[in-house]
């Protein structure tokens, strides 16, 4: 009887994804009243009939509320024999609504102390970080292929991999603050607000890109984003230069200026260090550290590797960029110290990247196979990020592939918007070239043709 009890209860837990541990006949019931609903079928239809399938459940939504209920059925096609259909709800009340997890401790440089070694997640926190990570490495994945089908041209720089860094910058800061990064600029651009459908517009140089197809990958705007850069280095001033009109406002925002590590050794980037810790400037300055500058490892590239350190003067961070909740923790260390009014602070998040430099870089005769799949198997953020929540039943391997299901949707969409909208017509070739100033006439590629540029 203890065994049949035992078989029960086990086979329970699978259903419903709770700890049934009925011990006696009234336990089991009442762990069966309280998961599992009996009802009794509809009549059998006569033989004449055509038997009646039944409806497929409603997926759950990948954006839907935390009050929704995630139903699996068990119901087949209507049989005579049946004697009953079993159904089996499971609340998202039943997951863990909060964790804390320990991170990664952070190296500083003039630091008294770091950010903290642990971090809480709660259920939407993490769910919300998967699908912006997830919704990023779609729609990389989807220009990959869109370029090798020649229809995305000319410079390309995927993010895949280091979406972490992305995704864990944006929970930190506010919407206010600001954001400017080199030309590796997908990721931000989507974090930023644009949506799939404007990014992949603007790569295959349509209308209805974000930059009205002028701009395409390396040049992408937004409110608070202020692009990709195309030229090694040169958004770090600019960035220094927002953070100064965010001290000079008093407004208490302050500005992200991102680099790699291929820009490290920049002259410029020496000079902004000093102009910034001179007038205490609110800026994060970042370097993302993905082990290789084009095709050169960073140990050949620099002297020195400690990114973190190159300040100086300005104390640094650095930080685990392919865990989250170690960038997160980490930027908002970093934006409190500048909204304290204690200037700048270095950050170098140890990062990778799956793809090459660019889409004409194979990135495998620098680096090979076997190094990217080790990195992939290990440290992958998104798997990092679904494993933890998984292992402490924060949500369901069936929530995250509906998320899944609804990304690749919104990829897929996007894509054809972005191979059937048209492209900008010449006519608007010249136009935004001022913000509000009235027409004007720009020369074209010889004295005798003639554009208008309205603002």
């Amino acid at each position: 009887m203890k065994t049949m009890m035992s078989i029960i209860s086990s086979a329970l837990c699978r259903m419903t994804g709770r700890n049934a541990g009925a011990q006696s006949v009234p336990e089991l019931l009442s762990d069966l009243s309280e998961y599992v609903s009996l009802t009794s079928p509809p009549a059998p239809p006569a033989l004449a009939q055509t038997q009646k399938q039944p409806e497929n459940p409603a997926p759950v939504s990948a954006r839907g509320s935390t009050e929704q209920l995630a139903s699996v059925q068990t119901d087949q096609p209507e049989r005579p024999e049946r004697a009953a259909r079993v159904v089996v709800a499971r609340s998202f009340t039943d997951f863990t609504p909060q964790m804390t997890f320990d991170i990664k401790k952070c190296d500083l440089h003039r630091l008294e102390e770091g950010p903290p070694l642990k971090a809480e997640l709660t259920r939407e926190q993490g769910l919300q970080y998967y699908r912006t990570m997830q919704t990023v490495r779609r729609m990389e994945l989807k220009a990959d292929q869109l370029y090798k089908q020649k229809i995305i041209r000319g410079f390309c720089h995927l993010y895949d991999g280091q979406e972490a860094c992305a995704a864990g910058i944006e929970a930190a800061i506010n919407l206010s603050d600001h954001l400017i990064t080199a030309y590796r600029a997908h990721g931000y651009t989507y974090t930023r607000g644009v949506s799939v459908k404007e990014i992949l517009a603007e790569l295959t140089g349509r209308k209805g890109g974000v930059a009205k197809g002028k701009g395409g990958s390396m040049h992408m705007y937004a409110p608070h984003f202020y692009g990709g850069n195309g030229i090694v280095g040169a958004q770090v001033p600019l960035g220094a230069g927002i953070a100064l009109a965010c001290r000079y406002q008093g407004n208490n925002q302050l500005c992200v200026t991102l680099y790699g590590d291929g820009a490290a050794n920049q002259g410029q980037i020496f000079e902004t260090f000093n102009m910034a810790a001179l007038w205490k400037l609110p800026c994060i300055f970042i370097c993302e550290n993905n082990k290789y500058g084009m095709g050169t490892s960073v140990e050949r590239a620099a002297a020195s590797t400690d990114y973190y350190k190159r300040g100086d003067f300005i104390p640094g961070l650095r930080v685990d960029g392919m865990d989250v909740l170690c960038v997160r923790e980490a930027a908002k260390f970093a934006a409190d110290h500048c909204r304290a009014g204690k200037g700048p602070i270095v950050m170098e998040l140890q990062t990778y990247r799956y793809h090459g430099h660019s889409m004409s870089d194979p990135g495998v005769s620098y680096r090979t196979r076997e190094e990217i799949q080790e990195v992939r198997s290990k440290s992958d953020p998104i798997s990092m990020l679904k494993e933890r929540m998984l292992a402490n039943n924060m949500a369901s391997a069936e929530e995250f592939k509906e998320i899944d299901i609804a990304i690749r949707k919104e990829v897929e969409e996007a894509a054809q918007f972005a191979t059937s909208d048209p492209e900008p017509p010449l006519d608007e070739l010249c136009n935004h070239i001022f913000h509000n100033e009235p027409p004007l006439e720009v020369r074209g590629t010889n004295p005798w043709s003639k554009l208008k540029s309205v603002s």
